[in-house]
């Protein structure tokens, strides 16, 4: 399947939404894991670029996420990728955009760190 990288470098990224485990089927209650068996973690993230803003919801492995993510908190999002989906379920075609990246760091440390010194 395509997989389209996403720069960051221009964008203002904050989390909107505290990470939560990836939910593979609802009904189940199972939860996601990647190719390795890692599990899936989903973090809600505005993404300001361009004179737009929109909220994204980003996979994410578990280690890959800063233990210290608030809402409001500014991050990085490393190696973010859009991959296109579409399925079919009881007749009716769906489509959108999957976003998933390696890691999302906190900013906000590092911020605090320059402005201390």
């Amino acid at each position: 399947m395509r997989q389209i990288p996403v720069d960051t470098s221009t964008a203002t990224v904050m989390v909107a939404k505290a990470p939560q485990p990836k939910v593979r089927d609802r009904r189940t209650g199972e939860i996601a894991t990647d190719a390795d068996g890692v599990k899936l973690m989903t973090v809600d993230v505005m993404f300001a670029a361009n004179d737009e803003v929109e909220i994204l919801s980003v996979a994410v492995p578990e280690p890959g996420i800063s233990s210290d993510l608030a809402m409001g908190t500014p991050v990085a999002l490393t190696g973010l990728i859009a991959r296109p989906w579409e399925n079919e379920f009881n007749g009716q075609k769906r489509h959108g955009i999957a976003f998933r990246a390696v890691a999302v760091t906190s900013l906000a440390a590092a911020g605090s760190a320059s402005e201390a010194a």
